[in-house]
């Protein structure tokens, strides 16, 4: 349980004001504003844009049904999927891709509308098989490319799909290729001898917690390595000497929620540096009042839909919004807590039975 102190007033040292309803606000003006440029040049990864809003309106507390056309979302989804192999594209006319097709379930699973693949569900999980190459690693689509996040999105897929320990893939020979990508310094990289990245180590740590199989993470020393992550400005970055980022907000606290070390980190910090890259009306300093939705890389740049919901995720998984009175536009309401491995809601992961396992906090 966190112990923030939120802003009521004008008290020092205490957390700016969280702009729920002007977050929830900007979700839904970038989703109709179909005309932007913003919406034109990410049409090829629409799908996992559309997977972000969802998830980020849901940790909102915000009734998908009510505030989002779940039905029109739904049909959209099924529109990207490929006949001929069963798998998703990043949108209508795309070629499959294992990423979007993780996207397009979540999607599916937020909505309540798993059903529409009923006819279809062993079509995508032979799709997701015949991508699982020879060493236990996974190709994103046919061309080829290996990296650990198709192995997260692999396994997550088929946990989604209820087909994970069905025999349909080898499950032992993807934790050894994980296995294989881990490095001395305790991260995971995208191949075996690739850097650590805090990115990659989500989604390695991610599938071996699907999988049941943390026992291949030293918890300690990749421990360390995430908490040494820790800017001054209280963000975290993705890897030695760069620059904090909101996302890693999400990657690094979810991998030391799930090896139960979310204690190593300064929370307070952390919370601090989210909540002063939250939408302004100018490019100014963290200082100045923040009026505006969405949530951006770092304080003073452009707000996008991938930052907003990491960002909340990351105050989720802080315990954040337990705290009390942090919501500047009326009561601050119990809201969702996202689950660290599915980054799904909680609530969501428990009604659909997705394994994982997470280790105690110490």
């Amino acid at each position: 349980m966190s112990s923030f102190t939120h802003e009521s007033g004008s008290s020092a040292g205490s957390l700016p004001p969280f702009l729920l309803d002007k977050h929830a606000a900007y979700i839904k003006a970038i989703s109709d504003d179909t005309e932007s440029f913003e919406y034109t040049v990410s049409q090829h990864f629409r799908m996992s844009g559309i997977y972000w809003g969802l998830t980020a309106m849901s940790l909102l507390g915000k009734d998908l049904s009510c505030e989002m056309d779940v039905e029109s979302i739904s049909s959209w989804v099924m529109q990207c999927q490929d006949e001929e192999s069963g798998g998703f594209g990043g949108s209508l006319n795309h070629d499959p891709h294992i990423l979007y097709t993780l996207s397009a379930l979540q999607i599916l699973a937020l909505c309540d509308r798993l059903n529409l693949i009923d006819s279809t569900r062993s079509k995508i999980a032979s799709y997701i098989a015949s991508l699982q190459q020879a060493d236990g690693s996974f190709t994103g689509d046919c061309w080829g490319e290996v990296d650990t996040r198709f192995s997260y999105c692999a396994l997550s897929s088929l946990a989604i799909l209820g087909e994970l320990r069905t025999g349909i893939i080898d499950l032992d020979k993807a934790v050894m290729f994980i296995e294989r990508c881990k490095n001395f310094d305790g991260g995971f990289g995208a191949v075996p001898g690739a850097e650590s990245h805090a990115g990659q180590i989500f989604c390695c740590v991610g599938a071996l917690s699907i999988a049941g199989a943390l026992h291949v993470v030293d918890a300690d020393l990749l421990g360390w390595w995430l908490s040494e992550r820790q800017c001054d400005s209280g963000g975290l970055n993705g890897r030695p000497e760069k620059q904090a980022d909101v996302c890693y907000s999400w990657w690094i606290l979810s991998s030391l929620t799930i090896i139960g070390r979310m204690s190593w980190i300064d929370r307070g910090k952390l919370a601090l540096f989210i909540l002063q890259c939250q939408g302004v009306d100018s490019f100014c300093l963290p200082c100045k009042d923040i009026s505006g939705g969405g949530i951006a890389d770092r304080p003073g740049n452009m707000v996008d839909i991938f930052h907003t919901f990491f960002g909340i995720s990351g105050l989720s998984l802080l315990d954040y919004f337990a705290a009390g009175d942090w919501n500047s536009d009326g009561e601050s309401p119990v809201l969702p807590l996202i689950d660290p491995t599915y980054a799904l809601p909680k609530s969501l992961v428990s009604r659909l039975g997705l394994p994982a396992e997470v280790y105690s906090q110490v």
